[in-house]
């Protein structure tokens, strides 16, 4: 077990015993991971925030709920899984005529190429290329794609995330990665 997941641990040990200070830390460790996650899921910073919010009063509440079953369990893992849950249900309750790639291009570039200078328009308009097409994917593929390629999470973890196999979770990756080549393969013959 890694420092990390030992050290998430003992916050959550700490957490279900009433330490909120225990909880800030947590909060402090995963908010930015979280609401990128969410913000290329939703395609909003808004939207993002909003379900970020969300996801930590219900990570909060729900402390006493998650349990370590072995001893390569981690609360990143529960707490993605957390993260896709409002997710999907921020996409349920989206209004029909609202578009998925309703954030402006600006934010949708520098959420695909961060450190991008917003100066460079070529960069701007491959990244706005990039997050339309990502955002065109099914949430399962999109959910699978962003925790590979965004969060650098294995495949076992985000199969433990998205409670699938991870067969399944290669096979996501690998139709959403051939969707993504056919959309943008004039930015790759570049």
């Amino acid at each position: 077990m890694d420092r990390r997941t030992e050290e998430d641990r003992g916050l959550v040990e700490r957490m279900r015993a009433g330490d909120e200070g225990a909880f800030g830390i947590l909060l402090n460790r995963y908010q930015r991971p979280v609401i990128n996650f969410l913000y290329r899921m939703l395609g909003s910073a808004e939207d993002a925030h909003d379900a970020a919010q969300e996801v930590f009063v219900r990570v909060y509440r729900g402390a006493n709920r998650f349990a370590y079953r072995t001893a390569r369990d981690r609360f990143s893992t529960w707490l993605f899984q957390v993260a896709r849950n409002v997710a999907i249900d921020h996409l349920r309750r989206r209004r029909p005529e609202e578009p998925l790639d309703s954030a402006s291009p600006a934010d949708l570039a520098r959420a695909v190429a961060p450190g991008t200078p917003a100066t460079d328009a070529a960069a701007r308009e491959i990244g706005d290329r990039i997050a339309a097409a990502v955002a065109e994917l099914p949430e399962d593929q999109r959910t699978a794609l962003v925790l590979a390629e965004y969060h650098d999470l294995p495949n076992g973890e985000i199969a433990n995330v998205m409670r699938c196999s991870v067969k399944s979770v290669e096979s996501r990756l690998y139709r959403a990665k051939r969707f993504l080549r056919k959309q943008l393969r004039h930015l790759l013959e570049s």
